[in-house]
C-alpha cells in the first residue's frame, strides 16, 4: 500500500544549473522509491532507511505545483525542470496513480522544459504530453541552441542484468530499459543514457566502459553521461554500509579496493574522477557518439 503524504513545496530551484542534466529547477512527485537501488543516496535519510515501506506520493504536489510554475512563468524565469530529483518518477505505481503524468500536465501548460530520468519503461505512456512540451517549452535564453523542450536520460550502474539483480533489485531489466530508450529515439526525443554511477572495478574499467557504450549505440541515445558511485554514512542503512554488505556477500575480493578508494570519503580521488572521465570521452569519440547533453 502506497502511503499518501502532504508536503509544504514541490519545486526546488537550484542556486546553479547543473551542468550535467541542465537543470534549474527538480521536482519528485513521490517520496522513496520502490526500485530500492543498493547504493541510492538517499539511503540513511528518514526517507530511505526502509524505501519499500516509506515509497509515498505527494498527493498535494499538483496544486503546489500549479502555484509555483504560474508564479515562475509570469517572471518569465522558465527553466529545465529535473524529474526526479530523488526517486524515479515511473515506478509501477505510476500506472494507477498517475501523479506524474499529472505534473508533466501543469508543466505544459506553463510551458517549462523537461530532463525525465528514469529506469522504468512507463514513460512511453506519456509521450503524448512529453511530445507536447517538446514543441511548446520555453528555453532560457542560453540553452535555446538545444531547440528541444524535453530531455529523457536512462540510468545504468552496468548491463549486466546479474548485476542489476544484486545493485537495484526492484528497477526494470537492463533489456527493458534499453528498448524503451530506442523507442524514445525512434520517437523523436532527445534520448541519453546516463552511467551514473559506474561501480568501481565492476562496470568502471576499461573493457566493460567500452562495451557498454558500444551496446547502448545501437539503441539510439543522441548522448552518454557518466558518472562515479558516491557512497554516504556510516549507519547500517547509509548507503556505504548496505553496499559493502552487498559486496562482501557477492565480490568479497573487492572490498579491501573500496576501502582504498573511498577512504573516509563519499567519492573517490578527483585523480579517479578525471581518468574515467577521459577515458568516457574518449570513447564516446571512437563510437560516434556525444558525450554529454551540449
Amino acid at each position: 500500500m502506497v502511503n499518501k503524504i502532504q508536503v509544504k513545496s514541490i519545486l526546488n530551484k537550484h542556486k546553479k544549473r547543473d551542468d550535467w542534466f541542465l537543470d534549474d529547477y527538480s521536482l519528485s512527485p513521490y517520496q522513496a522509491c520502490p526500485f530500492n537501488c543498493i547504493y541510492c543516496y538517499i539511503r540513511g535519510s528518514k526517507y530511505g532507511e526502509n524505501m519499500a515501506k516509506t515509497f509515498s506520493v505527494k498527493i498535494n504536489a499538483p496544486e503546489l505545483l500549479e502555484k509555483e510554475l504560474s508564479k515562475k512563468a509570469k517572471k518569465n524565469q522558465h527553466g529545465i525542470i529535473f524529474i526526479a530529483g530523488v526517486t524515479d518518477p515511473y515506478p509501477r505505481e505510476e500506472l494507477e496513480l498517475k501523479m506524474t503524468r499529472r505534473l508533466l500536465e501543469i508543466i505544459l501548460k506553463y510551458k517549462f522544459p523537461v530532463h525525465v530520468q528514469t529506469k522504468s519503461v512507463f514513460v512511453e505512456r506519456d509521450f503524448d504530453l512529453l511530445r507536447k512540451i517538446d514543441e511548446e517549452a520555453i528555453l532560457p535564453e542560453d540553452l535555446k541552441e538545444l531547440k528541444r523542450g524535453v530531455i529523457i536520460s536512462f540510468s545504468f550502474s552496468s548491463l549486466d542484468e546479474n548485476l542489476r539483480k544484486i545493485f537495484e533489485p526492484g528497477a526494470f531489466s537492463v533489456k527493458e530499459r534499453l528498448e524503451t530508450m530506442e523507442k524514445c529515439a525512434q520517437n523523436g526525443f532527445l534520448t541519453g543514457a546516463a552511467f551514473i554511477p559506474v561501480l568501481p572495478y565492476i562496470s568502471d574499467t576499461d573493457e566493460k566502459l567500452e562495451g557498454m557504450i558500444k551496446t547502448v549505440k545501437n539503441y539510439g541515445p543522441k548522448f552518454i553521461l557518466v558518472g562515479t558511485l558516491t557512497l554516504f554514512g556510516k549507519g547500517p542503512v547509509d548507503c556505504k554500509t548496505l553496499c559493502y554488505k552487498v559486496l562482501e556477500k557477492h565480490l568479497p575480493e573487492l572490498i579491501p579496493k573500496y576501502r582504498s578508494l573511498f577512504r573516509n570519503f563519499f567519492a573517490p580521488p578527483k585523480e579517479y574522477q578525471e581518468r574515467l572521465k577521459e577515458k568516457s570521452k574518449s570513447l564516446c569519440e571512437k563510437y560516434g557518439i556525444k558525450y554529454g547533453i551540449l
